[in-house]
């Protein structure tokens, strides 16, 4: 069997269900499908030349690029394999969670001349999650509470019950 033409390749790329992004080793985007399109809502026109800053949140651009600089200058990264999960943000400003991996990519010098995403979106299931994280922490206070015992039971009838004695005895009449 021969390998897919470079053609066909190209085609399952531009295709893809997943969102696939190529940016250039300063982070310039070079490549945005039309999953990438949908997902973030900027049209591959504007996307093209950008900064990946384009769907970086601001509070994590410092941290972002720190990672991607270091990855460009080993060409070394865990998300080969490992699945990434990290917020993103869409073009009109809203939030959404995505998991990626990423490739690599080098020239013919065998230096990292860009890197490759391929990216989903995982908002609904990140947000089901932390629901249900959200729900255990309340039962387990509950249950931590009644561990501790219920809370002492309350005299009934008022003041005059203040040290009549052990339920069922009566004590001198409170004053």
């Amino acid at each position: 069997m021969e390998p897919l033409s470079n053609e066909v390749l190209a085609e399952l790329v531009r295709r893809a269900g997943d969102a696939v992004i190529v940016a250039d080793s300063e982070g310039a985007i070079r490549y945005w499908n039309a999953s990438a399109e949908e997902l973030f809502g900027h049209p591959a026109e504007q996307a093209l030349g950008a900064s990946l800053d384009l769907i970086i949140p601001e509070r994590l651009r410092e941290r972002h690029w720190d990672g991607y600089r270091k990855t460009m200058a080993t060409g070394e990264t865990k998300y080969g394999h490992d699945t990434l999960s990290v917020p993103a943000v869409r073009a009109d400003g809203s939030r959404i969670s995505v998991d990626f991996t990423v490739a690599l990519l080098f020239d013919d010098g065998g230096a990292v001349s860009g890197i490759a995403a391929i990216m989903r979106d995982v908002t609904a299931a990140f947000e089901e999650r932390r629901s249900l994280q959200r729900r255990v922490r309340e039962l387990e206070a509950e249950l931590a509470a009644l561990r501790e015992g219920p809370p002492a039971p309350r005299p009934t009838g008022g003041e005059e019950s203040v040290d009549r004695g052990a339920p069922g005895r009566e004590g001198p009449p409170a004053t």
